[in-house]
């Protein structure tokens, strides 16, 4: 699971095709010492390391050592794409939403129909040990539940037991206050089985972002074919109408959003103080949409990035909107100072 560049070395050229066929070489380790000693020395280059720990239920523990934070290849997650995933941030020293993210992960998990080797409450005591061991204090921490190694076929019958992995990524995220632009994709959007599950096939979300970026944009809007608003490529999207009302897309064929939901608790607040009108979830029109007052995409890591720009088209004035920052406030307040309930204390040693 590395991920990191170098440059290529004489005994590497053969391996990146430089050469000719003839002149094809191909190194065969002849221990694990003498593999483990390259990757040791590949991940010596790296001025920090962004992985700082790892779980893996096949290990049956946490890996500190970054050239040991694989998976087999044989994985039905791997090769098959049959996997749930699902992502916490870490933020000062506390894990956010861990619960209700762990909630989703399993209801994700059971419509893919693959079990779990731990009991729930195993899960979260192993992500908040893991947390712990890695000594982070600001990032993410993503875990897969997967049918497991066996084989490599169709079918997860070869694959006795079930895994779990998680692993810790170092990241200094700040809160967003420069405006976006987006554009309309026209990558297909997943069907609502699978949308509304939290699953590794994440190809149209791939090509969904890389098109945008093609087109000098950040990120790209899903519209179903009925018309309607449905989801940004990894995060929900949010409008505030011309009459300062929250309206985001309903839920029945995208994911539901652990951010999206609470900033929709937490947005009545708004109300009461007389900033916002109202907060509700519905359909939405892309002529709507673009007609709207501000824009905003909804995710774990951002929490709350404006959007000022659709196409060529300016969401409202075209700048960030004050409603927008005041959202953003409320989702860093309750990360910084929330309840218990949506922040766990992580016991470093």
């Amino acid at each position: 699971m590395a991920n990191h560049t170098e440059s290529i070395t004489s005994s590497d050229k053969s391996l990146a095709g430089v050469g000719n066929e003839s002149d094809f070489k191909v190194h065969v380790f002849s221990s694990s010492s003498e593999l483990l000693e390259k990757l040791h020395k590949k991940w010596s280059l790296v001025e920090k390391q962004p992985y700082p720990a790892m779980y893996s239920s096949i290990y049956g523990g946490i890996i500190l050592d970054p050239a040991m934070m694989v998976i087999p290849i044989d994985d039905h997650m791997v090769h098959r794409g049959h996997g749930v995933f699902d992502t916490a941030i870490i933020y000062d020293g506390y894990l956010y939403e861990l619960d209700v993210h762990l909630d989703r992960f399993l209801n994700s998990a059971s419509k893919a129909k693959i079990s779990s080797p731990h009991s729930r409450s195993a899960l979260r005591s192993i992500l908040i040990q893991l947390t712990a061991a890695s000594k982070c204090k600001k990032g993410t921490i993503r875990y897969w539940l997967s049918a497991g190694p066996g084989d490599f076929l169709l079918s997860p019958a070869g694959c006795p037991t079930p895994a779990f992995y998680a692993v810790v990524i170092d990241d200094d995220f700040l809160q967003c206050k420069d405006g976006v632009r987006v554009i309309t994709s026209n990558v297909p959007m997943k069907p609502p089985q699978f949308a509304t599950m939290k699953n590794v096939n994440y190809l149209p979300n791939v090509l969904a972002k890389m098109e945008a970026e093609e087109k000098g944009a950040f990120a790209s809007i899903w519209v179903d074919e009925e018309g309607y608003i449905a989801e940004g490529p990894n995060v929900n999207v949010a409008f505030i109408t011309q009459e300062k009302e929250l309206v985001m897309p309903l839920f029945d064929k995208i994911l539901r959003g652990c951010t999206a939901r609470r900033l929709l608790e937490l947005a009545p607040k708004l109300v009461e103080e007389g900033h916002l009108k109202g907060v509700t979830t519905r359909n939405l029109t892309v002529e709507e949409a673009k007609g709207s007052a501000e824009m905003m995409f909804v995710g774990s890591t951002l929490p709350l990035l404006p959007i000022t720009t659709w196409h060529d088209q300016p969401i409202g004035d075209g700048n960030v909107g004050k409603l927008t920052m005041l959202l953003s406030d409320l989702l860093w307040d309750d990360m910084l100072a929330g309840p218990h309930t949506q922040r766990i204390a992580v016991p470093y040693a």
